[in-house]
């Protein structure tokens, strides 16, 4: 007894986070005593498990498979051979090539590797096979458990067009739309002039924000219609769409549902999921900001009553839109673990996937409706390689990767590792990043420092933007829609304009960080070195030398340097009083600045005048630097004045931009060419555009659309042409930068 109570903190550890350095030994000893206790305990739900899927849910499942003493099966596709979740894995099967379709899709191959490993059960994850009832036949007929719903349940559910009319007979709230397969385009333009604009064309098994275009007119219902369906048929495989009311300026609000196969059934409050872009979510809260428990409790209600309706078994979200007056209408009803679940755990110290699997088992939910209540505040940002400005996928080599400091409020959730490749085959999802706290704002002010020290390189990322959005008024407020990233950030997000504060803290660390290179320079080599301190008058030597052993640089010698941030050009005098801290004097204020961090971490703890910052250095070469701070990144060159006198008479590089070919903006697959040899085409400013903002500019003609992460992009000209040569097809593979379409 006393060693489980004792696991129970290590459990926690393994599930919110990795074990601290301190007693590492003491805990894994422990661990291992409790791992042989474990299996010969009969209340043990599986002895093996097998997860059929990758990334971080894959890393997340296995956490509680261990803590449970289940041993777990990874499978993995040819280049996830050395992927986080093959590592933690007891063991691990290759199913096949990197594309999905060919591997973590190929339910053959899967079932396979339960056969062979004698697995008992399958966890399925999220996306991939999670909500196929295909699957979750077989497995059942192979003899193992699938740990999630049944297939009744899934396909009701899955197919949207038969989930609306289940969920009104259930009397749950409705958007006015038609429980109907459209038929084409110009029954897609009927149907939305019936139930009036706005509609959303969404894809009938879709999910995810996977084929679903919003139209205010009829022509873009026409192009919605086009381009939904394709979408639907490419990521699921099935084109069928309906059509309902769009509800504008509405919020994404959804309630967390657990349910046994004794006709037990409950709700773990809501999630509030309205910052999306893409219609794929961003950051999610729990609980929302704008529910009172009035409206907790009829929209929970709700939620069961559906899943009652459905006989539904294992955990599950049942999605809504809400508008300004509170009022709530289904939207989906998701039949699998959701990306977002960790905000939930947190508030309700509830292990969902615990849950999934002793319900698999057959055992009865222990908790009932009034044992679940609202511990503090809990936020999750999802962390993507993207591209904030355009939010487009970015591929590439994690070089550097640093995870913000864990503790029992800061949970990240992750499949990969410094070094990993994001490829195009899977979801750019790098982590999830969740905090809790006593309250909304603490929980808000933990994910900003995570943020803060969230260190990523080699591909870029949507930080920048999360951190952006978590500090803006409006959200801070509360006051938040699904339109919320369209509305503030309608050309995208290029960075933060910092404060004069802030400005004067990245222009006093850049000071700091700029002589305490030089100064460990000198110290490094040995050698006389020579400081210029310019002044109107003249340059005024500072000469040292140090020996290795023994190094102490000039206290109160004054350098006059010359800080250029982007554009903008700023003096500033600095004088040493040791190593760790200079007091400098910029923007008409003396800061004393002080870090211990070391210089070769691109992590730096500064403290300004009694204000401790956490700014990142990415980059340096010579005396240029990439600091990030408050989430924007900034090029920051540091030279003394005379230098910067002598650097002005440098040529300049002209940058010459060529609209003459339409080029690749990552790597990925052409789904489709609409140009040919001679089409004259228009051009528009913006090359790059998600479909949602080609559909708002409909003078610029496409080209192509390419598909990378499971998201499609429609490409356009920078100018007004003729089309010379077209150098790919549908189907084709191409690498970032590669060129697609030549003009003349």
């Amino acid at each position: 007894s006393a060693l489980r109570e004792g696991m129970s903190f290590f459990g926690v550890l393994s599930t919110f986070g990795r074990p601290s350095l301190l007693l590492v030994a003491e805990k894994e000893a422990a661990f291992r005593l409790w791992r042989r206790w474990q299996s010969s305990n009969p209340d043990k739900p599986f002895e093996k498990i097998l997860i059929a899927n990758r990334g971080e849910i894959a890393c997340r499942v296995m956490k509680t498979c261990k803590r449970l003493g289940i041993r777990t099966v990874a499978v993995h596709s040819d280049v996830d051979g050395n992927a986080l979740h093959s590592q933690m894995a007891d063991e691990r099967v290759c199913i096949g090539p990197a594309p999905s379709s060919e591997s973590y899709l190929n339910m053959d191959a899967i079932l396979e590797a339960v056969k062979s490993t004698g697995a008992q059960a399958v966890h399925p994850g999220y996306g991939f096979l999670s909500e196929n009832t295909v699957f979750a036949d077989k497995l059942t007929k192979a003899g193992a458990v699938f740990i999630g719903p049944g297939a009744g349940a899934i396909e009701a559910m899955g197919d949207k067009i038969q989930s609306k009319k289940i969920a009104r007979k259930a009397q749950v709230n409705m958007i006015p739309g038609v429980d109907a397969v459209v038929k084409d385009a110009d029954d897609a333009v009927r149907l939305a002039n019936e139930i009036g604009y706005p509609v959303m064309l969404k894809a009938s098994a879709g999910g995810g924000g996977k084929g679903m275009r919003i139209a205010w007119n009829d022509q873009e219902t026409r192009d919605g219609f086009h381009l939904a369906s394709q979408e639907a048929k490419s990521g699921f495989g099935d084109d069928r769409l309906l059509i309902e009311r769009y509800v504008d300026g509405a919020r994404h609000i959804e309630v967390q549902v657990l349910a046994d196969s004794h006709g037990n059934a409950i709700y773990l409050n809501e999630r509030e999921c309205s910052i999306q872009r893409r219609n794929q979510k961003v950051i999610e809260e729990a609980p929302s900001p704008f529910v009172d428990p009035e409206m907790r409790m009829a929209m929970g209600q709700q939620a069961v009553q559906l899943a009652k309706a459905v006989d539904y078994v294992s955990a599950g979200t049942v999605e809504f839109l809400v508008d300004s007056q509170k009022r709530f209408y289904f939207l989906e009803m998701n039949t699998r673990l959701q990306v977002e679940h960790p905000i939930t755990e947190y508030i309700t110290g509830i292990d969902l996937v615990e849950q999934m699997i002793r319900i698999a088992a057959g055992r009865k939910l222990e908790i009932r409706q009034k044992d679940v209540g609202i511990d503090g505040w809990a936020v999750e940002c999802r962390v993507y390689s993207e591209d904030p400005k355009r939010f487009l996928p970015s591929i590439g080599r994690l070089s550097t990767y640093l995870e913000p400091e864990k503790s029992p409020h800061v949970r990240v959730e992750t499949g990969i590792f410094e070094g990993s490749q994001i490829s195009i085959y899977y979801d750019p999802l790098i982590s999830k990043l969740v905090t809790h706290g006593e309250d909304r704002n603490d929980a808000l002010k933990r994910m900003t420092t995570a943020l803060d020290q969230y260190v990523i390189k080699g591909v870029k990322h949507n930080v920048p933007i999360l951190r952006a959005m978590l500090t803006h008024p409006r959200f801070v407020s509360g006051d938040i829609t699904t339109k919320f990233i369209a509305e503030e950030y309608p050309e995208g997000f290029s960075g933060i304009q910092l404060t004069e504060r802030q400005e004067k803290e990245l222009l006093a660390t850049a000071c700091l960080l700029h002589l305490r290179r030089q100064w460990r320079a000198t110290q490094f080599q040995n050698i006389d070195r020579c400081f210029r301190s310019p002044t109107v008058s003249g340059a005024a030597l500072y000469l040292f030398s140090t020996p290795r052993d023994s190094f102490s640089p000039p206290l109160m010698s004054e350098y006059h340097l010359r800080i250029k941030v982007g554009d903008s050009v700023h003096e500033a005098t600095a004088r040493l009083n040791d190593f760790d801290e200079i007091l400098v004097t910029v923007l008409g204020e003396e800061l004393i600045v002080s870090s211990e961090s070391p210089l070769s971490s691109p992590l730096l703890e500064v403290n300004v005048s009694d204000v401790d910052v956490t700014i990142q250095c990415l980059e340096r070469v010579g005396h240029n630097y990439k600091l990030v701070h408050h989430g924007t990144a900034f090029d920051v060159s540091v030279l003394s004045v005379a230098e910067a006198e002598l650097i002005d008479y440098m040529p300049k590089k002209t940058e010459v931009e060529s609209f003459q070919f339409v080029k690749a903006p990552m790597p990925g697959k052409i789904v489709e060419v609409f140009v040919t040899e001679g089409k004259e085409v228009l051009g528009y400013e913006n090359r790059n555009m998600t479909v949602e903002t080609y559909l708002q500019v409909t003078s610029t003609t496409p080209v192509c659309i390419i598909e990378a992460m499971k998201a499609q992009t429609i490409l356009t000209p920078g100018c007004d042409g003729k089309v010379k040569k077209v150098f790919v097809e549908p189907g084709q593979f191409v690498q970032e930068d590669e060129n697609l379409i030549e003009l003349e």
